[in-house]
Order: structure tokens, then C-alpha cells, then sequence
């Protein structure tokens, strides 16, 4: 299996105050280690550094994600990613742009997400996305 990580999940892991035990960090340092494998996207890459102040905290988060595969959405996942915003919005589930851009490289890519947003359990319900569980 191979992991995309939200911004929710890699937020919490690079905390300065302390590790979290949030199931979904524990997944994230075992695939980490070698149980999985992780990729990253720009977008969640350009969130988690508009987050952290400073130029050593920003440097310290290029350092963690420079060893990890970047997947890039072209131009028919955005407009597949709108499709996919929109279907969600028709049965009544409000998702970002980024989020629904998530969802499409998912599937594009044949990957898991790893989150902590519910956001990404209600759209399930309406589009294909396979999503890590603690199972």
C-alpha cells in the first residue's frame, strides 16, 4: 500500500510541543520506518510550510520531505478534481479544492489517504477513495 498523507496528519507529527499518540501519526512513523510507502504532493508539501515560522522550522520540514516521491496533479486531475468537488456538493458534502485534488490523485495514483480530516469520510460516501483505518 502506498500512503498519501494529508496535511492534517503531517501537522500533527512535526509538532514542536510534544509527540502525538494519534493513531494516525503512529501509521505515518511506521510507513515511515518501511512498512509503507509515502508520497507527497506540492500542495500538501506548500500547506505544512505556511504553517511552521521561521526559516530553520521551514528548513527542517524540507529535510523530511526531501527523501519522499512527489506526485504531480496535471491538468485533467484539476478538472476532474472540480467534477469530484462538485458531485460531492450536489449530495450535500462541502470539500475544499485541495481536498478534492487529493481525492483525484488518490485514484489517479491507486493510493491511500491518511487523515485525521472527517471531511474525507463524508465525500467517501460519493466518490471512490480509499482511506487508511486503524483496522
Amino acid at each position: 500500500m502506498t500512503l498519501l498523507v494529508d496535511t492534517s496528519v503531517w501537522s500533527l507529527a512535526l509538532r514542536r510541543d510534544g509527540e502525538s499518540d494519534a493513531s494516525e501519526v503512529i501509521a505515518l512513523r511506521a510507513a515511515l520506518a518501511g512498512a509503507e510507502s509515502v508520497v507527497v504532493t506540492g500542495l500538501v508539501l506548500q500547506e505544512l510550510l505556511q504553517g511552521f515560522a521561521g526559516a530553520k522550522a521551514q528548513d527542517a520540514n524540507l529535510e523530511h520531505f526531501a527523501a519522499l516521491p512527489l506526485i504531480q496533479p496535471d491538468r485533467e486531475d484539476h478538472i476532474a478534481a472540480a467534477q469530484i468537488r462538485n458531485l460531492c456538493r450536489r449530495n450535500g458534502v462541502q470539500i475544499g479544492t485541495i481536498d478534492a485534488l487529493l481525492i483525484q490523485l488518490c485514484g489517479r495514483y491507486d493510493l491511500t489517504l491518511l487523515t485525521t480530516d472527517q471531511d474525507f469520510q463524508h465525500a467517501s460516501k460519493h466518490v471512490p477513495l480509499r482511506l487508511w483505518n486503524r483496522t
